[in-house]
Parts: C-alpha cells; structure tokens; sequence
C-alpha cells in the first residue's frame, strides 16, 4: 500500500514553471566539446585534436552524414576556451583569432548550413574556470554579441563568482538574452554552485523560469563512479527537483560519456537509459571521427531517445532501493497512449554475476486492473502480458539497466 501511494503520487504530480522563450520544449539533443577535448589549446602540435573551428566544423559534418542529426541531435556546442584572453576595445568577446579565423559568426553560418545550430559557453563570474573572459559586469554585451553572432545555444558556467549573487545575476542574463529577440536556449549552471558550496537547496521554481536547462551536480567524469554518483543524486531528488522537469525546462546532469575510455559497453548504454529515464539534456562529448559502433548503436537506439523525447516532460523518479544493488525507477510517457510507463531496473553491483530480480506491476505500486503488455526497451522485444498480481523475473547484469516498457491492458 505504501508503495502504491508513493507512485500515485510520483506520477501524477508534476509542477510546471515554464521560462517563455518557446524553446526546449523537449531535451536538447547535440554535441558538446568538453569530456572529450577539454582545453586543449594546441593547435600547432595537436591540430586535429584542439579547441578550433576546424574540430567543430568536423564534428558538424559527422554529424550530418552518420545518422545523429536524423536521429534528432541538432546542437554542436563549444564550451570553455574559445576566446582570446582580451575583451576588444568596446568590450566584446573575441574568438582566439588563431583557432577560430573565421569567427563564430561563420562557424554558426557553417553549422546551420548543415541544418543544425551552433551553442556557446560563458561564465557568470569575472573568469571562466580555465581563466578566460568571464560575463560579470558584461552581461548585456555578451547578450547581444552572442545574438549577433546567431547562437542558438548559451552554457553559463558560475566559476569565479560568489553562489549567493547567482539567484540575482543569472535572471539579468536571461532577461538580457531575451531582450536581443534572437531565441537562445539557456542553459545554467546556477543550482551546481550553490550545492557546491553547501548552500540550501536551491529555489527550483526560480531556476525553472529563468533557464531551459541547468545543471544541479558535479561535473560527469569518464568513469561509471561518477555515472553512478550522479544517479544516486537524482534518485535522492533533494530540494524536489524532478517535479520541475517539463516542456522548457530540464534537469540536466551533464554529457554523455558513451563512447569515451571509461565505461563498459553496458554501463554505456546504462548511462544513455537513465538519461532517457530523467528526461536529461542528450549532449554527446565522444570523437565522433573514431566512435565505436557498438557506441554509436547506443546513442542511436530510436527506442531510448523517444522515450527522453517523450512529449510529457516527465523525468523519472526512483520508487525504492535496495543499497548497492537494485533501484527501480519510473517514468511516466504521453506515447504510445496515455497510462504507459517505462520502467527502469538498475543493479549497481559488480559483485560479476547478474541479479535476479522477481516482482509483480501490484508489488510495484501499479493499479491497472487488467495488468499490462510489457515490451523491453532497448531492443524493442516484446515480454509478454501480465496480470497485475502476476510475478515475473528480471535478470540484470552487473552495472547495468534493464529497461522495459508497460502499457495497460483493457
């Protein structure tokens, strides 16, 4: 009975505070430079490899011709390390004329020619955290300098900056970002300071009306100890963030690392599902130039990214734990017909054999009384139906996702 009033409840109310500038209205799906490339400023001994329009374009185009802009990704985002360390003599930001010759605006001109758009990084601080140019004091210039450039896409970061001014300074820069009338989604780093620096939980619905997506946690690192750290963060929800998940608005607990040196191919594809699951901003950091295809199958399974896409918003919420082990996770879908859920087994064990995990949709906390069609998610195989007390058996390995799809049955 407990766990049924928990999942009523967990499924029915969502709160809905929306920044509108008709933007994000699903996760943002796209690439994101920085797991991968860092700050690497190189260019003269690694050309191929640096922060420079030329990695950029690259990833553009690879993009385009190997399935991920079909597959709905559609921003090429940099992050830090673009600009010269000087402002210009009216205060503008400037790109590193070495690394990027042609200017953002031709990049962006570039990036939308391929039929994507084109996202930049700034800092709400006096420096970005590698020490280039920050934002303070230039809020409204960068604002319009962006703008003119035809960004669609603003990261701001909060490095060297004090947490307590970030509910005042990042509403200035949306309100300035707004005031340009060239739609930029906004994507805030605000929540992740103030946690940081072991402040209250933020004010959600504040951050919800004033950013598209915000980061709440530490930076995703390329190991399944980080992975997994952000998932228990979410399955913990302090301060109730995921109720504030929806059309505009996103809890985003940063890159994707499928693709990169440190995860198993399934602890790959458990990071790509629980971010399906938590309705998270889709942004690849992986060399899309030497991407595995087992990778690539991953982060083009059309299954898990509709179920991120699914138009409700919903995010989902951890139903219960057994430590160390089993967590079961639910998110509720407007599609393929209202009532249909997905349902998230995740065994975080690496004791080396799989886990048996045996339940019923009643122990579970669901109500339909004519049970459900179940389908797994990954491959899109069909399970069978089930009687709402019927119990079943799922085999989950080691540091990885079984995910499955329910509809109610008449």
């Amino acid at each position: 009975m407990i766990l049924q009033c928990l999942l009523v409840s967990l499924l029915t109310c969502q709160v809905v505070y929306s920044l509108d500038n008709g933007l994000a209205l699903t996760p943002p799906m796209g690439w994101l430079s920085w797991e991968r490339f860092r700050c690497n400023v190189d260019c003269k001994n690694d050309p191929d490899n640096c922060i420079s329009e030329r990695l950029y374009m690259k990833m553009a185009d690879l993009m385009v011709t190997e399935g991920f802009k079909d597959a709905g990704y559609e921003y090429v985002n940099i992050d830090d390390c673009w600009p010269s360390m000087e402002r210009d003599s009216e205060g503008r930001l400037v790109a590193d004329p070495l690394r990027f010759p042609s200017g953002i605006k031709a990049l962006a001109h570039y990036v939308h020619s391929k039929g994507l758009k084109l996202g930049i990084y700034e800092d709400f601080g006096s420096k970005t955290c590698a020490g280039y140019p920050g934002s303070e004091f230039y809020m409204e210039t960068d604002a319009k300098t962006f703008a003119s450039w035809d960004v669609d896409m603003v990261k701001f970061d909060g490095c060297n900056s004090d947490p307590k001014d970030m509910p005042y300074g990042y509403p200035v820069m949306e309100f300035f970002m707004n005031k340009t009338g060239h739609p930029m989604v906004y994507s805030c780093e605000w929540p992740l300071y103030e946690y940081s620096h072991k402040l209250p939980p933020p004010d959600y619905a504040a951050v919800r009306r004033n950013c598209n997506q915000w980061r709440n946690y530490r930076d995703v690192q390329d190991s399944w100890e980080s992975v997994s750290g952000i998932i228990d963060f979410y399955g913990k929800d302090e301060g109730g963030f995921a109720q504030y998940a929806g059309p505009g608005g996103w809890n985003d607990p940063d890159m994707l690392v499928v693709g990169d040196f440190g995860l198993s191919y399934y602890q790959q594809q458990a990071q790509f599902g629980m971010w399906a699951l938590f309705a998270a901003p889709l942004m690849m950091s992986v060399d899309l130039r030497s991407v595995t295809p087992e990778a690539k199958a991953i982060l083009l399974n059309k299954n898990i990214i509709a179920i991120n896409q699914d138009p409700l918003g919903n995010q989902a919420v951890r139903l219960f734990e057994v430590p160390g082990s089993i967590s079961v996770w639910v998110k509720k879908l407007a599609l393929p017909k209202p009532g249909t859920v997905a349902i998230g087994i995740l065994n975080k064990d690496d004791a080396g054999v799989p886990v048996k995990y045996k339940t019923s949709f009643q122990d579970l906390g669901f109500t339909n009384k004519g049970g459900y069609s179940v389908t797994e998610a990954f491959e899109n195989k069909p399970m069978g139906s089930f009687a709402l007390s019927q119990a079943f058996t799922i085999s989950v390995d080691p540091t990885s996702l079984f995910m499955m799809i329910a509809q109610p049955r008449p």
